[in-house]
């Protein structure tokens, strides 16, 4: 049983589309997708520098692009779940059949430009616990005004709020973690600092017309399936001010028997995860054209009928 996922902010680095526009119609695609949101994904993909590709409103489309991009390199993979952390649901969406791709990276570009106003209002960011328990963690938190943003699982917790409550977290660490590292994202997401931003997005919702998914849709919110696709857009709309439960999701995961993960371009984060947390899951993340190959044939042992068409 496969599970598609797609990864979120911070997963980029400049550069990472390069390889991905050398495929087959590839650059036409980015480039009829780059002129439906106004924005320019293959410069920001291959030759913008890291701190351009830092800004919210540029690196979430940029990241559901290459998920869309890579995904479809593979074929028509009919995955037997799909999921993705944070900005990475909106790929999700399109994978399900929720949104098109184009309506998914309008959203998007619409929710990356609301982010990076609410972001601009006070100095926030995140940064990543290494090792120590949740509980322990999320307790210490609290106690220095900072939030839980992504609970993801494997013992991995990211904490969100003011520049500020950070260098306290940086020189006051919760018992047993090793280290604090600073996440390339420029804001406090998933917090009450994103709650502007949330009142946008309602808006541009309702011009859409989701449909349902067509495969079993794991929400950021509870690690539940989402049947209705009205459902997963009033997901996708709340989820910038509350916390992502990436280990939640994993949770279902493993109740619905997956067997194999794959993560989109730019992948290794959540395959990081579920090699740490769901053992004998085989994974595979797809970095470069060079992985489609192993993916198919991961593909092939799932009984994906987009790998046997592929020839894999």
């Amino acid at each position: 049983m496969l599970v598609l996922v797609a990864p979120g902010q911070g997963a980029q680095t400049p550069g990472f589309l390069t390889p991905w526009l050398e495929l087959p119609g590839a650059s036409d695609r980015i480039a009829a997708w780059s002129d439906a949101i106004g924005l320019d994904l293959a410069h920001y993909g291959t030759k913008a520098d890291a701190d351009e590709i830092r800004d919210t409103a540029v690196a979430q489309p940029l990241l559901v692009a290459a998920g869309l991009l890579s995904a479809a390199a593979l074929g028509e993979v009919v995955p037997d779940a799909v999921a993705g952390h944070s900005v990475g649901e909106f790929t999700a969406a399109a994978f399900a059949g929720v949104l098109d791709p184009t309506a998914a990276l309008r959203l998007v570009r619409t929710r990356g430009l609301a982010m990076a106003e609410a972001a601009a209002v006070t100095e926030t960011g995140m940064s990543a616990l290494l090792g120590g328990d949740p509980e322990v963690s999320t307790a210490h938190l609290e106690k220095l005004g900072l939030t839980a943003a992504n609970v993801n699982g494997a013992g991995q917790i990211v904490a969100a709020g003011t520049k500020e409550q950070l260098a306290a977290l940086e020189a006051d660490k919760p018992e047993g973690v090793r280290k604090v590292v600073a996440l390339k994202v420029a804001g406090a997401f998933h917090t009450h600092h994103m709650a502007p931003a949330v009142a946008r997005l309602e808006e541009a919702a309702k011009a859409l017309a989701p449909a349902d998914p067509k495969v079993p849709y794991v929400s950021n919110k509870d690690g539940r399936t989402v049947a209705g696709g009205d459902e997963v857009v009033s997901r996708l709309v709340g989820q910038v001010a509350n916390p992502v439960r990436w280990d939640l999701c994993m949770e279902t995961f493993k109740e619905l028997g997956v067997t194999a993960l794959v993560e989109v371009c730019p992948g290794g984060t959540l395959t990081g995860l579920a090699k740490r947390a769901l053992p004998g899951v085989k994974t595979l993340a797809l970095k470069t054209p060079d992985d489609l190959d192993a993916a198919r044939t991961l593909l092939a042992e799932t009984g994906s009928p987009a790998a046997d068409a592929a020839g894999a």
